[in-house]
């Protein structure tokens, strides 16, 4: 019985330290921390144009080394779609797609 106690133990500590490093933030993504990622350049939603915080705040994750912030969760899988024509906001002029919207995007 004390083998079985100890096992459950160990087994339910594992299960912890497992959970733990996968991490609880605000989003998912390719399993990559946030930190080695290179860091989101822009305060709008890459996908919808509208700003991080009008929503409580934004989904974050990892694609690629690139840390993503979008407006909502709802954007992930238009950003899963294609995401080389969002990331493409990122390069070059991202000044210049703040201000754009995807267009339709509502809430």
């Amino acid at each position: 019985m004390m083998k079985t106690i100890r096992w459950t133990g160990a087994a339910m500590a594992a299960c912890l330290v497992a959970w733990a490093g996968v991490g609880c933030g605000s989003g998912s993504g390719t399993g990559e921390a946030t930190a080695s990622a290179k860091p989101y350049p822009l305060d709008v939603c890459i996908v919808s144009g509208e700003k991080l915080d009008d929503h409580g705040g934004a989904y974050t994750f990892v694609h690629a080394g690139q840390e993503i912030k979008l407006c909502c969760k709802d954007c992930l899988k238009d950003f899963q779609q294609d995401p080389a024509k969002y990331l493409a906001k990122l390069s070059g002029n991202a000044a210049a797609s703040e201000g754009q919207s995807a267009g339709g995007h509502q809430h």
